[in-house]
């Protein structure tokens, strides 16, 4: 094994003497970890399994959906990405969508929000939720997406779930909807997959009106 101790000048040192040091073995080339109790393994072993990190964080408000009963966007732009390359899923690829805010509405407004691909292969959905009056008041939806197998359509298998909640006028109580889907018969993992948010309102009065103003995908495992 190369020279240990002397890997580093102002390496941690131990009361006997060890100091903790990154290293690479000259017997084999690989890099490794001596700990401060003389313990030598390889560098790999401190590693975690999975690398998680942040794909895409949205730097401006979305687009109001306002007056409408078009389906269109949530997202607004960001930095990063929300597209995942031909077969570029893994078995237990897992991620987390978090988006925040403001929304106004009338008592008989229902509200319909879909986590999609851009293709239109759906992933989730909140489906109708019955909304109450509600005046520029925030909401948030959380949602967690787990690749349990990969393959074209029918073979691939993606389940997601969330939640979507928001404060009504009448009170602090949250209100929405809680949801869950597997899909294994349209998500096919040998194409490129773009991540799409959007939302749907029943009717197209003035008084309805839902945006986001915070937006961030990031993998969990």
């Amino acid at each position: 094994m190369g020279n240990v101790t002397t890997s580093k000048a102002n390496n941690i040192t131990s009361p006997n003497g060890n100091s903790l040091a990154v290293f690479v073995d000259g017997n084999d080339d690989e890099l490794k970890l001596k700990d401060v109790r003389g313990n030598v393994q390889p560098f790999s072993d401190y590693l975690p399994n999975t690398i998680n990190y942040g794909l895409f964080s949205q730097t401006k408000n979305s687009t109001p959906i306002t007056g409408t009963t078009q389906e269109l966007s949530l997202i607004g732009l960001g930095v990063g990405t929300l597209s995942v390359p031909s077969n570029g899923f893994s078995v237990g690829d897992s991620f987390e969508a978090n988006l925040i805010g403001q929304l106004s509405c009338i008592s008989t407004a229902q509200l319909d929000i879909r986590i999609k691909t851009t293709s239109g292969v759906l992933l989730a959905d909140t489906q109708i939720v019955n909304m109450d009056t509600t005046t520029d008041k925030k909401w948030r939806l959380n949602i967690v997406f787990t690749i349990r197998e990969v393959g074209e359509a029918g073979v691939a298998v993606i389940v997601s779930g969330g939640l979507f909640s928001y404060n009504k006028n009448s009170g602090n109580n949250f209100e929405g909807a809680n949801f869950s889907i597997i899909n294994d018969s349209t998500f096919d993992t040998t194409i490129s997959n773009t991540l799409l948010v959007t939302a749907q309102w029943n009717t197209n009065n003035a008084g309805n009106s839902i945006h986001s103003e915070v937006f961030t995908l990031n993998k969990i495992f």
